[in-house]
């Protein structure tokens, strides 16, 4: 919240007025913005985050990465809720496993953390869509973050089933959440101040009774485009103490006498597909650290500990006409590395929060951290062919996008039959966002959304089948683009200029592989085609899957989606975390989209490897 007056009272009196009936019974609250800084208990309070998404770590793990961000020198962890995870269907929540926030809150709190919590609806975190549901796409003209009344009956019945989850755990009832993040960066997206009210509403009513913030980036248009009267407005940057100094400098110019705080104080970056592998220096982070503590700033590293985006979750940015999707890894070159090992990184800046603590205040040890392990080379025996496991079809006259066939994640595949031969210049129009064109069931080429791919030539004899496999890579989650990112074929089909009609539409969503039947030995065409084998595991640790003399694909491990693979790099190995291995026999399937005609392997490394595009 924004507080203009100098004394403790009057800002006081101010938090009450704007919290409204919703305020907590307590006379004075647990935590405040009071003036120019935070208040805990009524004593000056300097926020010390990071970031780290539970959904993003198996739940097993959570307590030993808390306790090395609490060893850290952290006193508070950041978290986004991902709705797009907590609601894969309209109504139908699920806060269990990895998505259980209420234990991951309890955990923090159980390990001396205080907790920040940020449920958007729009989250950004390079999450496919901005965290928002596939489902609201197929909604024809729903537009996300506006004043649309259907978007909104979404919104508000997300945010109380959070608050259902959270209640217990909010500062105002004596518990470790401290703020709630209104919206995100939405200066960066768009001016609709009738919005941002809606959502900063909508949170009251869910039962939010604490303080409020927004986050934005420093820049005057879009704090002025992103914040709101009464409720704190912290800022996003990265760089060094110079660009630090700059951040807070226009934050000091649009608004005075309030807490300064750094919402993300960006101390990696993350990667896309095909580009190369980001690090950033781990003294610039420690210094920008210790310059902000030594001015009574808040901050929040962003991240802290990244983690991996499983399965379907990377999303994507959008550079002018250019797609860049993201990489399954979210490492982030964050403190704390994908596998949870504290790097030169932690260290710069535990030394840097040390020089700061509070008369008293002593860190914690730096807890052991989880081994990883080398897993010898294995091959995968087993093989299905994709187009030998299809489910039933739907007919379609026109080819649709993904989401009008109920669908948000995974693989569409258009097929088509001609009954008379077909030459020509197939054109699909736009391709969201990879396709795989077969003719009579061998690839024929293949059409990447990266380089605006969308045509290609066929040849088809009477009788031939022309099947076009289009993948998901990650709806955009950053920018004007991401209000429609449908996927799929999004446009009419065409051959030689002329319309083709009369499809068969099979969904592929890859929820449950249990169905696919497996034989020994290679296909007969190079087409997609699904592998399993196993290896075995006596030792204790992670691994990282060594990729890089597989193709592009994605790979389960006992039933768990670790994820996409690419030779395209950066990325070249995907993390497995040791609660998803199995004393013995460990079962692998790999998704083979460019076809090898020899049995793949793979083989379990103790780092990662990445490669230059």
């Amino acid at each position: 919240m924004h507080y203009t007056g100098v004394k403790r009272l009057a800002a006081l009196a101010l938090m009450a007025v704007t919290m409204g009936a919703q305020a907590a019974p307590r006379a004075v609250p647990h935590f405040a913005p009071v003036g120019d800084h935070f208040e805990l208990d009524g004593k000056p309070y300097v926020i010390r985050s990071g970031e780290m998404h539970y959904a993003r770590v198996p739940h097993q793990l959570w307590r030993e990465r808390l306790q090395q961000m609490r060893a850290m020198g952290l006193n508070t962890v950041t978290t986004y809720v991902f709705w797009n995870q907590h609601e894969m269907e309209p109504g139908r929540f699920d806060f269990s496993g990895n998505l259980d926030l209420a234990a991951f809150i309890r955990t923090a709190r159980d390990v001396g953390l205080k907790v920040i919590l940020r449920p958007g609806p729009y989250v950004c975190a390079e999450l496919d869509f901005g965290g928002f549901p596939a489902w609201l796409l197929r909604t024809p003209g729903l537009r996300v973050r506006s004043m649309d009344p259907r978007f909104l009956s979404a919104t508000g019945r997300f945010f109380k089933r959070v608050a259902q989850e959270v209640a217990p755990l909010l500062s105002s009832r004596g518990g470790p959440i401290l703020m709630v993040q209104v919206e995100n960066e939405y200066g960066s997206y768009g001016d609709d101040r009738d919005y941002m009210n809606a959502i900063q509403r909508q949170l009251r009513e869910a039962g939010f009774d604490l303080p409020l913030f927004t986050s934005d980036g420093p820049d005057p248009t879009l704090l002025d485009r992103g914040t709101l009267p009464g409720v704190t407005a912290v800022v996003n940057f990265a760089g060094s103490v110079s660009d630090v100094k700059e951040a807070f400098a226009q934050l000091d110019a649009f608004r005075q006498g309030v807490p300064r705080m750094s919402g993300e104080y960006w101390a990696g970056w993350f990667d896309h597909w095909g580009e190369r592998h980001h690090t950033t220096r781990p003294a610039m982070a420690a210094e920008a650290v210790d310059w902000m503590l030594g001015q009574g700033i808040s901050f929040n590293l962003y991240m802290a500990h990244g983690g991996t985006s499983f399965g379907w979750m990377p999303g994507a940015n959008s550079s002018g006409t250019t797609y860049q999707p993201d990489t399954t890894s979210y490492d982030y070159d964050a403190a704390i590395d994908e596998a949870g090992r504290p790097t030169a990184k932690f260290h710069a800046i535990r030394a840097a929060i040390t020089r700061h603590l509070p008369p008293g205040e002593r860190l914690p040890d730096l807890p052991a951290s989880a081994p990883t392990i080398a897993v010898p080379r294995f091959t995968l025996q087993e093989s299905a062919p994709m187009l030998e496991a299809l489910p039933a079809p739907v007919h379609s006259r026109l080819t649709r996008n993904m989401e009008a066939y109920g669908q948000g994640y995974g693989f569409i595949l258009y097929r088509k039959r001609f009954a008379t031969a077909a030459a020509g210049k197939l054109e699909l129009g736009v391709v969201r966002d990879y396709a795989h064109v077969l003719a009579d069931g061998s690839t024929v080429a293949t059409l990447d959304r990266r380089r605006n791919e969308s045509s290609t030539e066929i040849d088809l004899k009477a009788g031939g089948v022309l099947d076009v496999l289009v993948e998901n890579m990650g709806r955009i989650n950053f920018g004007p683009q991401l209000a429609d990112e449908r996927k799929g074929l999004v446009r009419q089909a065409s051959l030689g200029g002329k319309a083709l009609l009369d499809w068969e539409v099979y969904t592929l969503p890859l929820a449950d592989l249990s169905g696919l039947r497996f034989r020994r030995g290679v296909p007969e065409r190079s087409a997609p085609t699904f592998w399993r084998g196993s290896f075995r595991v006596d030792g204790k640790g992670g691994t990282f899957l060594d990729t890089r003399g597989l193709g592009k694909g994605h790979v389960w491990v006992n039933g768990h989606h670790l994820g996409r693979y690419w030779r395209v790099g950066p990325q070249q190995g995907l993390f497995l975390p040791a609660p998803w291995l199995r004393e013995g026999d460990n079962e692998v399937i790999v998704l083979d989209l460019d076809g090898a005609r020899e049995a793949p392997s793979l083989q379990g490394l103790p780092d990662p490897v990445f490669a230059t595009p």
